[in-house]
């Protein structure tokens, strides 16, 4: 099946449905929420988090006996609750960064976890087969219940997100002011990362504990390249997230052998490398073309400044010179005396050259400033 077969058999085809609607909804959230992460410089808790939750998916299975997802997904909820608060604990009460309390969670949750699973594969209980999916993701076990769940979790993200806009803008740019305003800091960011924590346990199904924080970060970083504004930020991240589980989910899926939760980070990757490359503010094309553009303007002015200093030794401002003058100065080129031309700030007759009105008030201005910035 390829891709084209796929997009004909979404509108009949249940199980595909359901997995496509699950990862756009579940991009969306991720890209909603990973935006507050990374313009809060946290974008390791993504990670801390995920790998935090995959212990209590373990604890879960112990003590229930059951893989149900909901009871499963409790527990990784629970499990990663506990992690946050603990990361919190250790950047309020320590010395330490919050960096390296991001790391040291992850590593005892994760070695805690892998643990557990290690221990539960050894049982004789057949029924343990498959928790590993949790690693990496599984979309297609996704369910309608599943998908109504995520959806039902992305609208409650959205009007707390739109209810404390105010508040989540101001904490984010400065946590200083939000304080003097009398804003409950605290609880505030309790609210913010308790959402992403739930984002985050939704899609250890679909994309599992090792690409989760990809899923979380990806949408929010390539939407930062084309915009300045929170709000615009936030909606493009959310579409960047959705773009990525559908195309991901369709490219798994008109393919054999393709895991869902990787080929959807992939997709992510490249939507974030295109905006790394092409975004016209901060884009590596865009900004290299800029900055050839600002280096042949400021060779032309160094040019044009040339000629007004010669220029000037004369009583008549338009009294002809020979362009072969012009060889002294190591930047002329026969380039940007056509330029010059073109932008009449100079005429051209034959050999010779000379200022027109618009060039020596040019020419003047650019003097003028460089005898300023050079006295400062």
């Amino acid at each position: 099946m390829n891709i084209q077969e796929y997009f004909s058999l979404l509108f009949t085809d249940y199980t595909l449905q359901t997995i496509t609607m699950g990862t756009a909804v579940l991009g969306a959230v991720c890209g909603m929420l990973g935006s507050f992460a990374v313009l809060r410089k946290q974008s390791l808790l993504g990670d801390a988090i995920s790998h935090a939750a995959l212990p209590g998916i373990a604890l879960a299975f112990l003590i229930t006996g059951t893989k149900d997802s909901t009871v499963l997904l409790l527990g990784a909820l629970v499990s990663g609750l506990i992690g946050t608060f603990w990361i919190r604990g250790i950047v309020t009460k320590t010395h330490l960064k919050s960096d390296t309390a991001l790391g040291l969670i992850l590593s005892l949750f994760f070695g805690f976890g892998m643990l557990l699973l290690t221990f539960i594969q050894k049982q004789p209980n057949a029924n343990q087969a498959g928790l590993d999916k949790y690693l990496f993701g599984q979309a297609a076990t996704l369910l309608r219940s599943d998908v109504w769940l995520m959806t039902a979790v992305t609208a409650t993200c959205l009007m707390v997100v739109l209810l404390f806009w105010k508040e989540f803008k101001i904490l984010l740019f400065d946590a200083e002011y939000t304080k003097t305003l009398g804003f409950n800091t605290r609880f505030i960011d309790i609210l913010i990362t308790s959402f992403i924590v739930l984002a985050i346990v939704l899609g250890l199904q679909t994309v599992g504990v090792v690409l989760m924080s990809a899923m979380l970060l990806a949408p929010a970083a390539a939407a930062r390249q084309w915009t300045n504004s929170l709000g615009i930020m936030i909606v493009l991240a959310a579409l960047f997230g959705a773009f990525s589980g559908v195309l991901g989910t369709a490219i798994s899926a008109s393919h054999n052998n393709l895991s869902t939760g990787p080929v959807i980070v992939l997709v992510a990757a490249v939507v974030v490398l295109i905006s790394f490359v092409f975004s016209p503010g901060r884009g590596i094309l865009f900004r290299e073309l800029r900055f050839r553009k600002n280096r042949k303007d400021l060779q032309l002015f160094k040019t044009l400044s040339f000629m007004y200093n010669i220029a000037e030794n004369h009583e008549d401002i338009s009294h002809p010179h020979e362009i072969k003058i012009l060889n002294n100065f190591q930047g002329f080129t026969k380039k940007s005396l056509r330029k010059l031309e073109d932008e009449n700030y100079v005429t051209i007759k034959g050999s010779r050259w000379s200022l027109t009105k618009e060039g020596y008030t040019k020419a003047a201005n650019l003097y003028n400033q460089q005898t300023i910035d050079t006295n400062d």
